[in-house]
């Protein structure tokens, strides 16, 4: 004896829903994995809070003003000639970010390398004076 109707047609209505919510996890996964995307994407982009680590993988381009990064170092070289990484370190210290952070640290130094340089191609501020311990060393031009 066959089923009745009823019974076929509610398990074709079942099979719909099976695959009706088949999808929808599907699509709560997909958004699952977009979520952390964007979140991990504001971390690139947000200075953290007080007391928190820098990320390894941070802009360090919104941590400072623009021309900042000379400005800072100019003060520095005040004093006499410092090595990029002493500049880096006095950075750090003026700006108040955590000192042991050394990916934080090289960051600094690179971006401080470029600023001088431009600086030093444009006949403004600052030049090379040698190496020392494989940095170069700045000073003012004077």
């Amino acid at each position: 004896m066959s089923d009745p109707q009823v019974i076929n047609t509610l398990r074709a209505k079942a099979d719909s829903l099976q695959g009706y919510i088949a999808k929808l996890e599907r699509d709560l996964e997909q958004a699952r994995a977009d979520l952390s995307h964007v979140t991990a994407t504001m971390h690139l982009f947000e200075a953290p809070g007080a007391g928190e680590p820098f990320p390894m993988h941070y802009d360090i381009h919104r941590l400072f003003r623009p021309r900042e990064i000379g400005e800072l170092c100019r003060k520095a070289l005040a004093d006499g000639p410092l090595s990029t990484v002493e500049l880096a370190q006095a950075v750090i210290d003026a700006k108040g970010f955590p000192g042991a952070d050394r990916h934080l640290r090289t960051s600094i130094a690179y971006k401080i390398v470029q600023a001088l340089r431009m600086q030093e191609k444009r006949g403004i501020g600052v030049e090379r004076t040698g190496k020392k311990a494989g940095a170069v060393v700045w000073r003012l031009k004077g």
